[in-house]
């Protein structure tokens, strides 16, 4: 494998060149294992756009939409119902946000309007169910101790048995999905070189 540094504005750009295939949305996919990076790209790619015709698309994080630790995989109908179905029609979806320390679903709902773009980052966002829809699959990658660290960095050492439960599923669900070999970008999600991480984000091709 060989990695090239490249522009999170020309990404944009490149999407913006793309047919919109979620209605009139272009519905971007930012995918990978828990900790890699996936957050963090997809912000980045979100300021991206601000500079652009289209301005700064919503985000959805799928973090936001699971019931619990159990919901791993099963929220996407929910996702499909509140979110994708609605802006597919070129309307405005909104879901409730679950709240992780009340261990239940927030009475307030957040608006997702039907933009021109529109990016959905978390594990299983660019999952097969999803291909007809997305206009880019990204998949972000690193290293897997690396991942568990920034985790319970993130939200404490007590999630630790949870975690790794997590780690499995996910590995389980990439492995029959395939989702890294059917993305249209690879991404090393913890480049060691030095470079501006706001403006520049490191892509794995095949050398």
């Amino acid at each position: 494998m060989v990695a090239v540094f490249a522009a999170y504005a020309e990404l944009a750009r490149r999407v913006l060149r793309r047919p919109s295939r979620l209605g009139r949305t272009r519905l971007v996919a930012v995918d990978g294992p828990s900790g890699a990076g996936k957050t963090a790209f997809a912000a980045r790619l979100a300021d991206a756009f601000a500079a652009t015709d289209v301005g700064r698309p919503p985000v959805v994080h799928t973090d936001d939409l699971l019931d619990g630790w159990d919901d791993q995989l099963t929220f996407w109908r929910r996702l499909e119902s509140s979110v994708l179905a609605p802006v597919r029609a070129g309307q405005a979806g909104a879901y409730q946000r679950y709240s992780w320390v009340r261990r239940a679903f927030l009475p307030n709902p957040v608006p997702v309007p039907a933009a021109p773009v529109l990016i959905v980052e978390g594990v299983s966002a660019a999952r097969a169910e999803a291909a007809a829809d997305l206009s880019l699959a990204v998949f972000v990658t690193a290293p897997q101790p690396l991942r568990l660290t920034r985790a319970v960095t993130r939200d404490g050492p007590s999630i630790l048995p949870e975690l790794r439960r997590w780690h499995l599923g996910e590995q389980e669900h990439f492995r029959a999905d395939g989702t890294r070999a059917r993305a249209d970008l690879v991404v090393d999600g913890a480049p060691t070189l030095p470079h501006d991480a706001d403006r520049y984000y490191l892509r794995m091709a095949a050398d």
